[in-house]
């Protein structure tokens, strides 16, 4: 298929998709395009499968335009998201719409093969949920670790040991055919919030999440940044302090998310206790046996110093990073996710003060700080997205498995 014709065909197809075109005069208006070149263009769409013709539109003074509509349910996208402690697995329509998911406890420190494994499945209990004609078209996985983009491959990732370099791809290609693509956690959950969430409409836009470690995922001009390799965003490995005697995962000192993440908080909580300083972290010790950020979080709701300062300090040495983003990327909207900022509205309060009296007027002129919304499965919808684009990319526009687009003489027009 030639460029000109596959750009053309993603153009068509993703005025109705993404921007709402219903008729082929809007496709029109949208994307450019000649009339004979929609119609052509529409026409394939329709004998691939992938767009279906329904009743007769508005007539804006000739004939009623036939509207159009997007058939989402062509085929079925699986997606995965592995954070630290847990695994979480859906399948979406091609719109990216949750059809049925599942969530369950994980341990990425269990290595790339038999964490890869229990996603498959959780994949296969998916789809027997699903009509037996269900076809997967796309597998979209998301990592808590750096991801080189281009490969889908973790490189050097600090909390997930055995995972350097492997084939993520293969491994589920070899399980269920289907072109697969990986990426950071944060990123999807960027992306899925910029494509149906609360950064919908919005350009620049910066999403933290603030978990057992601290990363970011960067909306440029509306896209999705990536940077040249796929690590923009990794903000958790940013020097907060000239020294410390903390080593970082990444095996510096001095890094955000030694200092500030769910780690940093349940190490320092526990030293807390043993000290201690807190007898309420240590009761806590005692009757669980170890102290997580969720009880740090707790003891704070209870009115415990300690534990409030710990969360305070950690919110000021985000917000202190966040200002430095600030300033040099300048984003309208930052959304705040992850464990540690469900710890409520003093950890945010604290993050924005420090962001507003960091950065400079102008840069805060229109800023938003917010808290990203609590189960709304951002990541796994932008896994969704993700496979979505790149299967409706022109690369491979031709190449997906609907019925061929076969290549048709050109109109002019």
């Amino acid at each position: 298929m030639p460029p000109e014709h596959a750009e053309s065909l993603v153009s068509v197809l993703d005025s109705i998709r993404n921007a709402g075109a219903s008729t082929r005069p809007e496709i029109s208006r949208l994307t450019g395009l000649g009339r004979n070149i929609v119609t052509q263009r529409t026409n394939q769409l329709i004998e691939a499968g992938l767009l279906a013709e329904g009743a007769l539109g508005q007539s804006t003074g000739g004939r009623a335009p036939r509207e159009l509509r997007f058939v989402a349910e062509a085929g079925t996208v699986l997606v995965a998201e592995l954070g630290a402690t847990s695994v979480g697995v859906a399948a979406t329509d091609l719109a990216g719409r949750l059809l049925t998911q599942l969530e369950e406890p994980g341990d990425v420190k269990a290595g790339p093969s038999v964490t890869l494994d229990r996603v498959a499945e959780l994949f296969s209990r998916l789809l027997d949920r699903l009509p037996e004609s269900t076809e997967v078209w796309g597998i979209g996985v998301g990592l808590p670790g750096p991801v080189e983009f281009e490969s889908g491959t973790p490189v050097a990732p600090p909390i997930m040991p055995g995972w350097d370099g492997y084939d993520v791809r293969q491994h589920l290609v070899d399980r269920f055919g289907a072109p697969v693509w990986v990426d950071n956690d944060v990123n999807l959950m960027a992306l899925g919030e910029l494509r149906g969430g609360s950064a919908k409409g919005e350009q620049d836009v910066v999403f933290v999440k603030i978990g057992s470690g601290i990363g970011a995922g960067l909306v440029s001009q509306g896209r999705l940044h990536r940077g040249t390799q796929g690590c923009a965003g990794d903000i958790g490995h940013m020097a907060v302090v000239d020294r410390s005697e903390v080593i970082c995962r990444c095996g510096q000192s001095g890094c955000l998310e030694a200092l500030a993440g769910g780690f940093a908080l349940a190490r320092d909580g526990r030293s807390a206790a043993e000290a201690g300083t807190s007898p309420l972290l240590l009761d806590l010790l005692a009757s669980e046996g170890t102290i997580t950020v969720e009880a740090v979080i707790r003891a704070a709701g209870r009115g415990d110093p300690v534990a409030n300062d710990l969360l305070s300090g950690s919110a000021r040495l985000v917000g202190e990073s966040l200002a430095r983003i600030v300033n040099f990327f300048n984003p309208s909207l930052i959304l705040i996710g992850g464990r540690v900022a469900s710890a409520g509205d003093r950890y945010l309060a604290e993050i924005r003060q420090t962001v507003f009296a960091r950065s400079l007027p102008l840069a805060t002129r229109s800023l938003r700080i917010l808290p990203a919304p609590l189960a709304d499965n951002s990541g796994l919808r932008g896994a969704a997205f993700m496979v979505l684009d790149e299967l409706f990319s022109p690369a491979r526009i031709g190449r997906i498995p609907y019925r061929a687009v076969d290549d048709q003489p050109e109109m002019t027009g």
